[in-house]
């Protein structure tokens, strides 16, 4: 499959092969699911954190005798029966991180990205150089490209300029070649690569 390749003023500059073998059949589907579900927990901070009774900051003196008063019988003022008491049962700081194997990484970008392409989702600009880090500049760009929706745009390496331009447009995603992930393909309306961006992914997806 071949895939148009466009300058920064949105004319044709050639055609790019994928070399990759894409996923035709059902096959990838679970990886996908694995690989956006190990993803999405290891976002989690996990610091969620309560005082058990015995972490309660206060006094171990008994608020009352033990008869005679007519109210309940109290013997700890940390008591998670009462205000400013500990929690029972409550959350404790944790990794929710998922363990996920490599190949299955790679099987669901490759099923991921394959799905994307084949959707007409994919954008390969030949370079994406800025020349100052200018929101005003990057959106004539993005217009130029005619992106008018949400969009990853990946590139080779970190990009300062590119960094700078795009981090004022919350409809625009950046990443790199070697961070791109199965989450990011699959978030945005459109995929916008570097033509050594997407040769780097492929070559990401050529190892065994």
């Amino acid at each position: 499959m071949k895939l148009t390749v466009k300058d920064n003023k949105g004319q044709n500059a050639g055609e790019l092969e994928v070399r990759f073998p894409l996923i035709e059949d059902g096959s990838g589907t679970q990886a996908v699911h694995d690989a956006v579900t190990a993803y999405m927990a290891a976002q989690r901070s996990g610091t969620a954190c309560t005082k058990t009774m015995g972490e309660v900051a206060g006094s171990g003196k008994k608020p009352w005798r033990q008869k005679g008063t007519g109210r309940a019988r109290a013997g700890s003022f940390a008591s998670p029966l009462w205000r400013g008491g500990g929690v029972v049962f409550g959350p404790k700081p944790r990794d929710f991180t998922k363990k996920i194997n490599t190949k299955t990484k790679q099987l669901a970008l490759r099923k991921a990205l394959s799905e994307r392409i084949k959707s007409g989702d994919v954008l390969v600009v030949d370079d994406l150089k800025l020349t100052s880090p200018k929101t005003k500049d990057f959106v004539n760009l993005l217009n130029t490209l005619e992106i008018d929706d949400t969009a990853l745009i990946v590139s080779q390496g970190v990009d300062q300029n590119l960094m700078l331009a795009s981090r004022n447009l919350p409809q625009i995603y950046v990443a790199t070649s070697e961070s791109l992930n199965t989450y990011e393909v699959l978030r945005p309306a459109k995929l916008v690569f570097t033509r050594s961006a997407f040769e780097k992914v492929e070559e990401r997806l050529g190892k065994e």
